[in-house]
């Protein structure tokens, strides 16, 4: 029996529905944008910027493939930041019309270092995205330091990944919160150790 639009959305805004039931879900309403749009924001609410293992299952990953493919610009947004989206399908999102989608990809840990590679000739806002991509090689994000948009340099010093030498140049970044969260990063790291 195949519920009524109301009811699916509905039953969407439920991050706790069983992933079959998304799934049957999206396959009755693959035509209609705004369900599909709902099937992506479930997937998003369940995954968890703490705990990125949290909801990985094959059936999750199945889903982020079939909503790469959909018209829905909101659906493709939500699958490029999605932590359970496989590399191949970060690296066609990588060349989608949409910037912000683009955008995602390059903050996305998941994408390859070539397509992050390729990423940074794109515009302002996907070069941005690299900054804070603790998978961003770097070489990219040495010249990045360099950026003259401070959001660019806070990114890097708060990246885990950013090498020390760029905290340590980003010290006496003349930006005092980029100073503060180079500082705040080193010092991290040195706990760590």
């Amino acid at each position: 029996m195949k519920r009524n639009k109301d009811e699916a959305i509905e039953r969407l805004e439920d991050k706790t529905a069983p992933l079959e039931e998304v799934k049957e879900i999206f396959e009755a309403y693959r035509d209609d944008m705004e369900v599909v749009g709902q099937v992506a924001m479930n997937l998003s609410l369940r995954t968890s910027v703490y705990d990125r293992e949290k909801e990985g299952s094959p059936l999750m990953v199945e889903l982020l493939v079939e909503l790469s493919k959909v018209e829905d610009m909101g659906s493709r947004w939500a699958v490029a930041k999605n932590p359970h989206t496989p590399a191949e399908v970060l690296a066609k999102l990588a060349g989608d019309e949409v910037n912000l989608v683009r955008a995602l990809v390059a903050t996305n840990p998941n994408t390859p270092a070539t397509v992050l590679q390729s990423l940074f000739g794109d515009e302002k806002i996907v070069r941005d995205g690299l900054s804070g991509n603790p998978t961003t090689p770097p070489k990219l994000l040495k010249i990045l330091a360099d950026d003259s948009d401070r959001m660019v340099r806070m990114r890097i010093a708060e990246n885990p990944s950013a090498p020390i030498e760029l905290l340590e140049k980003l010290m006496n970044d003349t930006d005092e919160n980029v100073a503060k969260a180079a500082r705040t990063n080193l010092e991290k790291r040195e706990v760590a150790e």
